[in-house]
């Protein structure tokens, strides 16, 4: 175990722990379980029809979803060999605390629909892993329940539609304990998101025969989720969204609630950085000068992301427009999200300069299918990969990691 800046203890990566004679067990219900993708078959069985579309559906013609697994299969590795690797570490940095990976689980809204409580699932298993994990706004649990449950989780935030909103927001997540603050920027009006209308999924939910259908050929997730939920904690209710609670998910308010954006600009961002004493991240962007203006707005670091494929339906790819984001970003901290299934991922984006990655979808897949075993085993299964990629590229730190280790494909 190693002590991060702030003083939280780090978990080694399962890969270490094998070395020290530590590894962990493995549930019999998830050791069939390989890769990444493996949960997004398991998940597509658990689910009813309409929440795995919600999960794994985008806009339009999912041009920008299939890009983003496009752009990471463009390089090539060129590893270094007789490299003594035997003193390897995952570790890094960012803002002042140390995590055990350079991966972390991005924020996926409505979690404790697909997963029974899916908000702390995610939050607790990252905590364990040591590893960032970054609670959805558009969340079912409290964010004060999962600040409790896992201290150390980011919060994201989308923005309400007037100030006196943004403030009460801003001042209930730092009572709440929140360090890090990460912002989404780009959803100035909700997208054309046509997969989840042929899947049957809706906000607010609409109940209907196809509904109740979908969900009653789902026993497991029936009974353990929706059933379990509604007995525990009642109906879900859009938690985070405002200083005080939502709409509940059935409720045509849910829609209203968070429209009216259009509106929003930078100087929204520079007020909320005069308010906000900690971490602030901006998340979604993916053109160069927003990163410049980012950093001249006071953000402490910026996530390039095209939202998963699910807004803009054709816009590039994070890892495309990477290069040319870090050099006007500066030296503050930029990170992506977006086509993230395996270690080499991990590794490619960092070596063209990412500070880490954030994945969604396949730990929501994850946690849907297997709970918190599932979501353990998917952050072990990446940090192995990662383990075994830096070995045979050659490297012992992820600070050795750059472009000359990529071939790009022509």
């Amino acid at each position: 175990m190693s002590t991060s800046a702030q003083g939280m203890k780090i978990e080694p990566p399962a890969a270490a722990q094998a070395k020290q004679g530590e590894a962990p067990s493995i549930p019999g219900r998830v050791a069939a379980i390989l890769s990444l993708d493996d949960f997004e078959d398991a998940a597509r069985r658990h689910l009813p029809r309409p929440l795995f579309g919600y999960i794994s559906g985008a806009a339009e013609d999912n041009r920008s979803l299939d890009d983003n697994r496009a752009a990471f299969d463009e390089y090539r590795f060129q590893p270094k060999v007789l490299v003594d690797v035997s003193r390897r570490t995952q570790e890094t940095t960012l803002f002042g605390r140390t995590y055990a990976s350079p991966f972390g689980i991005a924020p996926v809204g409505i979690s404790a629909l697909s997963a029974y409580r899916g908000d702390i699932v995610l939050a607790e298993a990252a905590q364990a892993a040591g590893i960032p994990a970054i609670m959805s706004g558009t969340s079912l649990i409290p964010m004060e329940e999962v600040a409790e449950c896992a201290p150390g989780t980011w919060f994201q935030a989308y923005l309400p539609a007037d100030e006196a909103r943004i403030d009460g927001l801003i001042d209930r997540i730092a009572r709440t304990g929140f360090e890090t603050l990460v912002i989404t920027v780009d959803i100035p009006v909700w997208a054309n998101r046509e997969n989840n209308i042929r899947s049957g999924f809706s906000t607010p939910l609409r109940p209907s025969l196809r509904l109740a259908w979908d969900g009653l050929v789902r026993p497991r997730w029936l009974l353990g989720t929706l059933v379990r939920t509604l007995l525990t904690t009642g109906m879900p209710h859009f938690e985070n969204s405002f200083a005080t609670r939502g709409a509940p998910i059935l409720s045509r308010t849910a829609i209203r609630d968070t429209t009216g954006r259009e509106h929003l600009n930078w100087s929204h961002i520079a007020r909320i950085r005069r308010k906000w004493r900690g971490t602030m991240i901006l998340k979604g962007i993916l053109h160069p000068d927003d990163a410049q203006r980012a950093r001249q707005h006071g953000a402490d670091g910026i996530i390039v992301s095209n939202h998963g494929g699910r807004q803009l339906d054709g816009a590039a790819s994070a890892l495309r427009v990477l290069p040319a984001v870090l050099d006007r970003a500066g030296d503050f901290p930029v990170m992506v999200d977006g086509g993230v299934r395996r270690g080499t991922d991990v590794l490619k984006a960092l070596a063209l300069g990412a500070k880490a990655v954030f994945a969604g979808r396949p730990f929501m897949y994850a946690a849907a299918a297997a709970g918190p075993a599932g979501v353990n085993r998917a952050i072990q299964l990446l940090g192995d990969e990662v383990d075994r990629d830096m070995a045979m590229l050659g490297i012992n730190r992820l600070e050795e990691l750059d472009a000359g280790f990529l071939l790009r494909r022509t």
